[in-house]
C-alpha cells in the first residue's frame, strides 16, 4: 500500500503523549513513531525538512552525523535511510513534501542554514490551525537561499553572539579571539569554550566558514577571486583559495564556472 506524506508534525523529545497538550507525531513509515530520545532508521517516500526551533537533534545518515539546531535545519531527500538523537525537550518540526510534485535540489541529506524568513513561516505554520499541505510556496520558501553554504550554527550565549553578529555584519574583521574577548571583558579561554560549547565549532573554524559563505556571494557578484579574499578577511589570496578548496571542493574560479553553467541550464 503505498504511504500518505503526513503533515507538518511538531513534537518534543518526550515520549509522545506523555505530556499533556503536546500533539503525538504521526507515523513517519511503518508505523514507526518518534520516540523518547529519537527514533530508529527508517525511510522515507516523501522530502522532509526537518528544523528545530528549540533544543538540538543530530539525525545520522550513511555513517555521517547532521546537527540540527535554531539556526541550522536539513532537507532528508526521500529514500534516504537515517536515524535521530533528540536533546531533552527538543522541538521538532517536520516539513513534507511528496517527491512527483516537488523537485529538491538535494540529492544527499543537506545541513542548511535557517533565514530569517523561513523561521517566521515554520514558526506561523506551528501556530496555525489552518496550515495547508503540499503548499508550493512553502516548499519554494524552504528551498530558497544559496545551495552551496556551509551550516553555521548561531551561538546563544552573550560574549560569543556578539562577536558572531559583528562578523556576520563585517566578516572580514581581522580581531583575534583574544581581542574581541579583551573588548567583551572575558578571557580568550572563555570565549573560545563558548563558541565550541554553543555551535559545535572552534571559533576560528566558525570564522572561516562565515568568511567563506560571504564569499560565494560576492563571487556571485562577479568580484575578482583577489578582490572577495581580501574582502572577508584572508590575509592572501592563496590562502582564500585553499580554504575554498579544502570546504568545497574546487577552486573559486572553478565554482564559478560550475555555477553558471548551472544557473544557464
Amino acid at each position: 500500500m503505498a504511504e500518505a506524506a503526513p503533515r507538518t508534525v511538531t513534537t518534543t523529545g518526550r515520549e509522545p503523549g506523555t505530556d499533556p497538550g503536546v500533539p503525538v507525531p504521526e507515523a513517519l513509515v511503518d508505523d514507526d513513531f518518534i520516540a523518547a530520545g529519537g527514533h530508529p532508521t527508517h525511510v522515507h517516500v516523501f522530502h522532509q525538512f526537518l528544523y528545530v526551533p528549540l533544543g538540538r537533534i543530530v539525525v545520522t545518515a550513511l555513517g555521517r552525523e547532521h546537527e540540527l539546531s535554531p539556526s541550522v535545519a536539513l532537507w532528508i531527500p526521500a529514500g534516504v535511510p537515517h536515524s535521530a538523537r533528540f536533546d531533552p525537550d527538543s522541538l521538532v518540526v517536520a516539513e513534507t513534501f511528496e517527491p512527483d510534485r516537488h523537485r529538491l535540489p538535494y540529492t544527499e541529506i543537506t545541513s542548511v542554514n535557517v533565514s530569517d524568513a523561513q523561521r517566521q513561516l515554520l514558526l506561523s505554520r506551528m501556530r496555525s490551525s489552518e496550515v495547508t499541505e503540499e503548499d508550493p510556496a512553502v516548499f519554494a520558501v524552504l528551498c530558497s537561499g544559496h545551495r552551496d553554504v556551509l551550516p553555521l550554527p548561531r551561538p546563544t550565549g552573550r560574549a560569543a553572539a556578539t562577536v558572531a553578529g559583528e562578523l556576520m555584519r563585517n566578516p572580514g574583521d581581522p580581531r583575534t579571539a583574544s581581542e574581541w574577548a579583551e573588548g567583551l571583558y572575558t578571557s580568550s579561554t572563555s570565549l573560545r569554550r563558548a563558541f565550541r560549547a554553543e555551535t559545535g565549532l572552534a571559533f576560528s573554524e566558525w570564522r572561516t566558514r562565515l568568511r567563506l559563505n560571504h564569499s560565494l556571494h560576492l563571487l556571485a557578484a562577479g568580484h575578482m577571486v583577489s578582490t572577495v579574499a581580501a574582502r572577508v578577511g584572508f590575509v592572501s589570496t592563496n590562502g582564500y583559495i585553499l580554504a575554498f578548496r579544502r570546504y568545497f571542493g574546487e577552486t573559486p574560479g572553478a565554482y564559478v564556472k560550475r555555477s553558471a553553467s548551472r544557473t544557464a541550464a
